[in-house]
């Protein structure tokens, strides 16, 4: 089967509620410790949702964030990965992907992030088997499908029975 870049354009809402339900291990490649980026405030509610993060930063590796290591680079995270989160930019997409191809054991999914598409490595991806999602936030999309992006006023049309339950941080936020 060829590669069909158009098939990218859109992804079925169960494909991404599958991946965001199996996978537990996320490289966040693109990590800062800069609070008013996406990619932190994105590592702090991944985390705080039961996944395990690796933050992938070369400039920070060593420091911790919300109890999680930053590594230098991908082959450095000492356990598996399922799922490399890119928070580069589209060119530095492929490298990316080709350094995630070449760990053991190869993760199950290459995510980019809002603005980071690349249909070179996507190719390549699946070539080799990987779920492949572009241009999208697993924050939002979890948002999306638990209820929570509505408490942020965004109106998303679902009308739920289940009362929020609010967390031991203080704020409330439903699973999946």
């Amino acid at each position: 089967m060829s590669y069909d870049p158009a098939r990218h354009n859109s992804y079925p809402d169960e494909a991404i509620k599958k991946v965001l339900k199996t996978v537990k291990n996320i490289a966040l490649v693109g990590f800062s410790s800069n609070q008013s980026r996406p990619s932190f405030f994105v590592t702090k509610y991944l985390i705080e949702r039961g996944y395990t993060l690796y933050p992938i930063n070369p400039g920070l590796a060593g420091q911790d964030f919300f109890g999680a290591r930053v590594y230098a680079s991908l082959a450095d995270v000492p356990g598996p990965i399922d799922m490399v989160d890119i928070f580069r930019n589209s060119e530095a997409a492929e490298e990316i992907t080709n350094e995630a191809l070449k760990l053991f054991p190869v993760p199950k999914v290459i995510w980019m992030q809002l603005g980071v598409r690349n249909d070179k490595a996507a190719e390549k991806a699946e070539a080799q088997g990987l779920t492949v999602i572009m241009n999208r936030c697993p924050k939002i999309e979890f948002g999306r499908f638990s209820g929570e992006i509505g408490w942020s006023g965004v109106n998303t049309g679902l009308i739920s029975s289940k009362k929020p339950v609010m967390a031991d941080k203080g704020f409330q936020k439903r699973g999946m």
